[in-house]
């Protein structure tokens, strides 16, 4: 019976995620005036994107042109600004070959005045300039035609009090020089209160809104009430904001947020292999994902230059999106509250079993034992897949190794996913099944095939001798399926609270989770404390359906981000899936069955991850090096 429950609610989960996970339908080209639409968006796409267009090629000429023109036929006020190449910038050219010599910036300015001059004015921000060997159809061709075509849509929609400012930098892809020039000394930049920018990072996907100034929580306040209008809703959390800020990536939108100005910044990061690549052409672009990233630049930007007054920077909020529809949030200090009520209702489930499901505090701590075995496990398994799709990107020794990395990405998630599924379909069935010195030894071969692919890793080796240490102990792992919930829960609650302490704007996704598994295990608790009848599954089943379903969204949308060299992320978001279908483990006469079909799951994933290097073959010139 309960392997039907599970199977149910994984499959229902996995129904909800796909669909919040695509980019919208492009709208048509006679969509209202007022709305933004992909297709005529697309005609500039076309008609910028024919070749690459570097600094100081024929072709980047051309584009200025065309521009100028396109910006000029909108009615925009339109300037050049010039401005000298970055000793950074003159490096990366020469590296490839190329000469600076006699080489500027353009960056290309045009202005919407507002009826009220004397208000901060709202910029929206792409760069035209490409990579020599891309036509940059997605980067950044797309932010390029979703703001012409968001200025139409703007200036149909009525004027507006505050002036409107399009900034199409230069040399954005050698040192972010022309955002350096424009903001380093440009007349209109004091003018300026909010940037909107819009970036890509691959060809297709949904565009995600994950970085803002600092100290968001008007930002996040405006963009939630206005960005959710746009097609396809909205994709956007805390976390995302506060991992970029740890990051040393950057984009246009660093130079002004360094200045403290707020804003927002876009960007669609799917179908990884057309990244700075050949095959970023306008026939290979996504038009859903220029739909999306449009949809939302003008949604907040048409707000920001109507607002009464700009976000201010205050404090950060804690916030996410939900199945990208709505977004929900709250102030930090409020997820201390959140946890509070948490643990309450745990304790009410873990004293309802103990009185009438017999739970042992000892048990509980099992579970949590359980969930250590499994994160710890996971971090080499999931290390070693990954890794027989080619180095991580630290050890690629060239642009065209590393492209050719993302490139495997997909398999690489594929791979590293179905991992994380099977060790918990194994921890289901009965982790201590299986005779301890195989699966310790298992692991222990995991883990050097990890250090021989990728090097010296003090955190695979100490997460393999932490897993192999429990492995060979099975009395440590919880024996009933109150112990193995509860403990898996307290655990979770635990990572909450130092989160909640270190970084309250990551912390929603452990104390969100953790909330929510703990009030439907006091439910259950209370329903049918043995767990066996349709009254207390069915809420345990709806639970697991919506977290799950949610999580796998953000799943995807982290590892397209950070998985290439920290697949170990996919293992902590399957633990809180795990948390929500812990007491869906199947009877004990389904145990042998699950035990393997986790094994046959685990060498899907490892062969599909290794069928990378086969897919997407390094090219010549980069063979020894990934």
């Amino acid at each position: 019976m309960r392997l039907l429950w599970l199977g149910g609610s994984l499959a229902l989960a996995l129904l909800i995620a796909v669909p919040t996970l695509q980019s919208p339908r492009p709208v048509p080209a006679d969509a209202p005036a007022t709305a933004f639409s992909a297709q005529r968006a697309m005609v500039d796409v076309h008609e910028i994107a024919q070749r690459p267009h570097p600094v100081g090629s024929a072709d980047h000429i051309r584009v200025q042109t065309v521009l100028l023109d396109r910006m000029a036929a909108l009615g925009l006020q339109t300037s050049t600004q010039t401005g000298p190449l970055s000793p950074e910038a003159v490096q990366r050219i020469e590296r490839n070959g190329g000469s600076a010599a006699g080489l500027e910036l353009v960056n290309l300015i045009g202005v919407l005045p507002g009826r009220d001059p004397r208000l901060p004015a709202v910029a929206l921000m792409a760069h035209y300039d490409t990579v020599p060997d891309s036509a940059g159809a997605a980067d950044d061709t797309a932010g390029v035609a979703a703001i012409l075509e968001t200025v139409r849509a703007i200036r149909a929609r009525g004027s507006a009090d505050r002036t409107l400012v399009v900034l199409l930098t230069d040399g954005e892809e050698l040192n972010l020089d022309g955002a350096r020039v424009f903001w380093g000394g440009h007349p209109l930049r004091d003018r300026i209160g909010a940037v909107v920018n819009l970036e890509a990072r691959g060809g297709g996907g949904r565009a995600m809104m994950f970085e803002t100034g600092r100290g968001n929580a008007q930002t996040i306040d405006l963009f939630a009430r206005t960005a959710v209008k746009a097609t396809g809703g909205v994709s956007s959390n805390s976390l995302a904001v506060f991992v970029y800020e740890l990051m040393p990536n950057g984009t246009d939108f660093t130079i002004p947020k360094d200045r403290g100005v707020q804003g927002i910044n876009l960007a669609f990061i799917g179908r990884p292999a057309q990244y700075h690549a050949e095959a970023s052409t306008p026939d290979a672009l996504d038009q859903g994902s220029v739909q999306h990233i449009g949809a939302q630049a003008l949604e907040a930007s048409d707000a920001l230059l109507r607002a009464r007054a700009l976000p201010a920077a205050t404090q950060n909020v804690v916030y996410s999106d939900l199945f990208g529809r709505v977004i929900v949030g709250h102030a930090p200090a409020t997820g201390w509250l959140l946890l509070g009520l948490a643990f309450l209702a745990l304790g009410a489930a873990m004293w309802r079993a103990r009185s009438h499901a017999g739970l042992t505090f000892a048990d509980v701590g099992r579970g949590m034992v359980d969930g250590l075995w499994f994160l710890s496990t996971g971090l080499v398994l999931t290390q070693a897949v990954r890794l027989l799709a080619g180095p991580m990107s630290a050890r690629a020794e060239s642009a065209d190794a590393y492209y050719t990395l993302l490139a495997r990405l997909p398999w690489m998630e594929a791979g590293t996913a179905l991992t994380v599924l099977a060790l918990g379909l194994a921890l289901m069935g009965g982790r201590t099944r299986p005779d301890r010195r195989v699966a310790a030894g298992g692991i222990a071969a995991a883990a050097v095939l990890a250090v021989v692919l990728g090097g010296m890793n003090l955190i695979v080796i100490g997460a393999a001798v932490i897993a192999i240490g429990l492995s060979l102990f099975p009395a440590l792992s919880a024996r009933s399926v109150w112990g193995g919930w509860s403990g898996l829960i307290g655990l979770i609650l635990i990572v909450a609270s130092a989160a909640q302490t270190a970084a309250p704007e990551a912390a929603f996704l452990f104390v969100w989770t953790g909330l929510l598994a703990a009030l439907v295990a006091a439910v259950a608790a209370f329903l049918d404390p043995g767990l066996t009848r349709p009254k207390a599954l069915a809420p345990v089943a709806v639970a697991a359906v919506l977290g799950s379903g949610w999580i796998a969204g953000l799943a995807h949308t982290t590892f397209l981000g950070i998985g290439m060299d920290l697949p170990g992320v996919l293992v902590l978001l399957g633990l809180l899936i795990l948390m929500f279908v812990r007491p869906l483990s199947p009877e004990r006469a389904a145990a042998r069955p699950l035990l393997m079909g986790a094994m046959a799951i685990l060498l899907l994933g490892a062969a599909l991850s290794g069928a990378a290097r086969v897919a997407e073959p390094r090219p010549a010139a980069t063979v020894a090096a990934a």
